[in-house]
C-alpha cells in the first residue's frame, strides 16, 4: 500500500505542540514530507536553537505517530533551525516548546569533545583521503578519534577503510542504535555500509537532512576526544545540517594548489563562517608530484596557493602533503598510509597536520553552541 502525505499529515495531527496543544501540522513547522518508494517517511520540525532539548519530545512522538501508520517501513523526523526570508518563524508553544528554556543546548553528542569537518568548495581534491589519514593521525597521539562520513551522495570511508559489511544495532534506552565499523582500532560510519556499492542515492533536502542526522545521533560512538567528519563538496544542504544542528568546534578546509580550486575553497570558507564555523586551517592537498622512479619534484598542480590563500583569509595553514603514488595506491586498496606504514614519510606529514590541529582544538576551550542559520 502506498504511504501518502495526507496519511502522513493525519497521523501528525495528533501530535500536540505547546500549552494550546496546537496539532502539530498546524503549528507552520513542518517541512515538506517525503515518502520514498520503500515507503520510508521523512521531514523536519523547525525550531528555535534554544528549543531543541524540550522539542525531542515533539520529535520522538511524531515519529512514533508514522510508524503507527499501516505500511509504513520506516520514519525519520528531525529538528531543524535553518531560517530563510520566506519561512515564517516558529509560533510560541508555551513552556513545552522551550520558552524559557535559558541557554543553548550543550553538544549534540554526549561524549564527544570535539567534532571537527573536514571539507572542500569543489571535489576531486582528496578531501576523504585527507580526512581517512588525518583521523588515524589523531589517533596515533593517543586520543580517541572517531569518524563520520556524511557524504550523502558519494560515500568513499568503506572504499577507504576497505570495509563492506552492514552493521550491526543493539537496544538501548534511546531506542535502537547503530554500531559503528572498526577502521584500524577507530569508530567508522558512512551511509556506504548500509547501501550497495552501486546504489544511485536519488535524495532530497529533507531525507539528506534526516539520514545526517540519523548518522550522528543514532550511533554508538562513545567516548571520543575528536570525531571528523567527511563533508560532502560543496555548500549544501548537508554542510547546512551539519553547521545547524551540530556544535561543530571548526572546519578544516582541503584544496588543491592551483586557482581553479581555491576560487571553491573560499567559498566553503565563507561558508562556513557565515553560519559561524570557525575555521581550523586549510591544508594543501597535492601540493607536489614526487617521481617514484627519480625522485623529480614537479609541481603540477601549482604550489603554494592554499598557503597563500590562508594568509589572505587570516587563517591557519595546517601543512601540505604531496601527490604520491604511496598514498594513491594505499587509499585505493583500502589500506590508508597512516595505519599501514606509520613510521613512513606520507605518515610523517599527517601526523604534522594532526598536531598542529590538535593544538588549536586543545587550546580553544569547549565547543561552540550550535549557531542559528540565516538564509538571505
Amino acid at each position: 500500500m502506498a504511504i501518502t502525505r495526507e496519511d502522513v499529515l493525519r497521523a501528525l495531527s495528533g501530535v500536540t505542540v505547546g500549552r494550546e496543544g496546537t496539532p502539530l501540522p498546524e503549528t507552520g513547522r513542518l517541512s515538506e514530507i517525503v515518502v520514498d518508494p520503500a515507503n520510508r517517511v521523512m521531514f523536519s520540525i523547525a525550531i528555535e536553537p534554544a528549543e531543541a532539548k524540550a522539542f525531542e519530545a515533539v520529535r520522538q512522538a511524531a515519529e512514533m505517530a508514522v510508524l503507527k501508520i499501516g505500511g509504513v517501513k520506516s520514519a525519520l523526523a528531525s529538528l531543524t533551525a535553518e531560517r530563510g526570508p520566506a519561512a515564517p518563524p516558529p509560533r510560541p508553544a508555551g513552556p513545552a516548546a522551550g520558552q524559557g528554556a535559558g541557554p543553548r543546548p550543550g553538544p549534540a553528542l554526549p561524549g564527544v569533545r570535539h567534532i571537527v569537518a573536514v571539507a572542500s568548495g569543489k571535489g576531486g581534491v582528496g578531501k576523504s583521503t585527507t580526512a581517512c589519514n588525518l583521523a588515524l593521525a589523531l589517533k596515533a597521539r593517543g586520543l580517541r578519534v572517531g569518524l563520520l562520513d556524511a557524504d550523502i551522495y558519494g560515500p568513499s570511508v568503506p572504499k577507504l577503510f576497505g570495509l563492506d559489511r552492514k552493521p550491526e544495532t543493539v537496544s538501548t534506552p534511546q531506542g535502537q542504535r547503530i554500531v559503528p565499523l572498526d577502521g584500524y582500532g577507530m569508530p567508522v560510519m558512512s551511509i556506504g555500509f548500509l547501501i550497495q556499492a552501486d546504489t544511485a542515492m536519488i535524495w532530497r533536502g529533507p531525507m539528506v537532512q534526516s539520514a545526517l542526522t540519523q548518522l550522528l545521533r543514532d550511533v554508538v560512538w562513545g567516548e571520543l576526544d575528536v570525531l571528523i567528519v567527511d563533508m560532502p563538496p560543496g555548500t549544501g544542504d548537508a554542510q547546512l545540517t551539519l553547521a545547524q544542528a551540530t556544535p561543530l568546534a571548526g572546519a578544516v578546509i582541503v584544496s588543491t594548489p592551483q586557482d581553479l580550486a581555491l576560487i571553491d575553497a573560499r567559498r566553503g570558507v565563507a561558508m562556513f563562517k557565515r553560519v559561524e564555523v570557525p575555521i581550523l586551517g586549510i591544508v594543501e592537498n597535492m601540493a607536489t608530484f614526487i617521481c617514484p622512479h627519480c625522485g623529480t619534484a614537479s609541481d603540477i598542480f601549482g604550489h603554494g596557493g592554499a598557503r597563500h590563500e590562508a594568509e589572505r583569509l587570516g587563517v591557519p595553514f595546517l601543512g601540505e602533503v604531496p601527490l604520491t603514488m604511496t598514498i594513491r595506491e594505499t587509499s585505493d586498496a583500502g589500506r590508508p598510509v597512516v595505519a599501514v606504514d606509520p613510521d613512513g614519510p606520507q605518515a610523517a606529514i599527517y601526523r604534522e597536520i594532526a598536531g598542529r590541529l590538535w593544538d588549536t582544538l586543545s587550546g580553544g576551550g569547549t565547543a561552540r553552541p550550535a549557531p542559528r542559520i540565516v538564509i538571505e
